[in-house]
C-alpha cells in the first residue's frame, strides 16, 4: 500500500505570517475541492475510504467533507504542524532575523519561539509512518519531515530541509512504513 499525503488547502489571511499551530480557516470550496481529489485518488488506486487529518481546521475540514461522503475520518494530533511557540501567528517581519538565524544555526534541536524542535516533529512523524499506510491531510512541515525521514538519515540542517510542498499538493511513498526511523535522540 502507498502513503498518500496532501497538504491542506491555502488558508485565509496568512500571507507573511508564521502559522504553525494557529488554527486558521480555509475557504469551504477549497476544502471540498481537495476532498474530491483525495476521493478520486483513492478510487483510482483502490485505497480504503479512510483519511487521517491534523486537528487544525485547514486539514480537518477536508476530512469532514470526506466523512460526509461515507469515509472514515480520524483526527491525529501527531499530524499537526510544527509548534512555533511565541512566534505562532506573528508576521515574520516582527519575529526578525536574529531569532530565525539562531534557529537555523541549530535547526534540529532549537525550539523556535520556545515551541517545538524539528527533532520532536521528526519523532512524531516517524511514529505515524510506522503505522499502516493511508490517506493523510497534513501540513508542509509535517510533509517535509516525512520526506526527510524516508530519504535521509540523521538530523537535518536548515539548508538540507526539504522544500515545502504547495497547498493541496500530494506526496506519495510506497513500501514498508517501518522504513521511516526517527533521528538519534
Amino acid at each position: 500500500m502507498t502513503w498518500a499525503v496532501w497538504r491542506h488547502p491555502r488558508p485565509q489571511d496568512v500571507a507573511g505570517r508564521c502559522t504553525g499551530r494557529t488554527d486558521v480557516a480555509v475557504d469551504r470550496r477549497k476544502a471540498k475541492r481537495l476532498a474530491h481529489r483525495v476521493r478520486q485518488w483513492a478510487r483510482r488506486c483502490g485505497a480504503p475510504r479512510v483519511v487521517i487529518t491534523s486537528p487544525l481546521r485547514r486539514s480537518a475540514e477536508v476530512g469532514q467533507w470526506l466523512a460526509r461522503w461515507g469515509w472514515r475520518h480520524r483526527i491525529d494530533a501527531r499530524l499537526s504542524e510544527l509548534d512555533f511557540g511565541a512566534w505562532d501567528g506573528l508576521p515574520w517581519s516582527e519575529i526578525g532575523a536574529a531569532p530565525v538565524n539562531a534557529w537555523c544555526a541549530d535547526f534540529a534541536r532549537h525550539a523556535p519561539g520556545g515551541g517545538e524542535a524539528v527533532a520532536a516533529l521528526l519523532q512524531r512523524c516517524a511514529a505515524v509512518l510506522r503505522e499502516a499506510p493511508c490517506c493523510v491531510v497534513s501540513h508542509a512541515g509535517w510533509i517535509s519531515a516525512a520526506c526527510w525521514l524516508l530519504e535521509h538519515e540523521g538530523e537535518p540542517t536548515a539548508a538540507q530541509w526539504p522544500a515545502a510542498v504547495g497547498y493541496g499538493e500530494l506526496r506519495t511513498w510506497s513500501g514498508p512504513a517501518a522504513s521511516a526511523s526517527s533521528p538519534a535522540g
